[in-house]
């Protein structure tokens, strides 16, 4: 399983951005996506996850400001980032649990200026 991430984002405070995770190499349909961050010295953590069927949840951190889709058809998940804060930057990741394990994206840098 590969996971092509878009690639480094960043905004003012306040502002939107949109990420997109695209995979191969398994049946997108059926397994659920998510999203992490990480910033420096920190653990990575739970941002957003969507099941298979379209449920999704969030972070206590960016419920009501950011929202995750998936696209089955052309196999991507798009995370939508609204009402940024400087707190929000860091290394977002894509990931997925499939029957053979548990695969990451590459990475993408989102910087949000105050």
């Amino acid at each position: 399983v590969q996971l092509q991430a878009s690639g480094e984002a960043w905004c003012s405070l306040g502002g939107s951005l949109r990420l997109s995770c695209a995979a191969s190499g398994s049946i997108f349909s059926l397994n659920d996506m998510a999203w992490y961050r990480q910033g420096p010295g920190k653990q990575r953590e739970l941002v957003a996850h969507i099941t298979t069927r379209g449920s999704t949840t969030y972070a206590a951190s960016v419920k009501g400001r950011f929202t995750i889709s998936r696209d089955n058809a052309k196999s991507t998940v798009l995370p939508q980032m609204n009402n940024l804060k400087p707190e929000d930057t860091d290394v977002y990741y894509c990931n997925t649990r499939t029957w053979a394990g548990v695969y990451w994206g590459q990475g993408t840098l989102v910087t949000v200026s105050s």
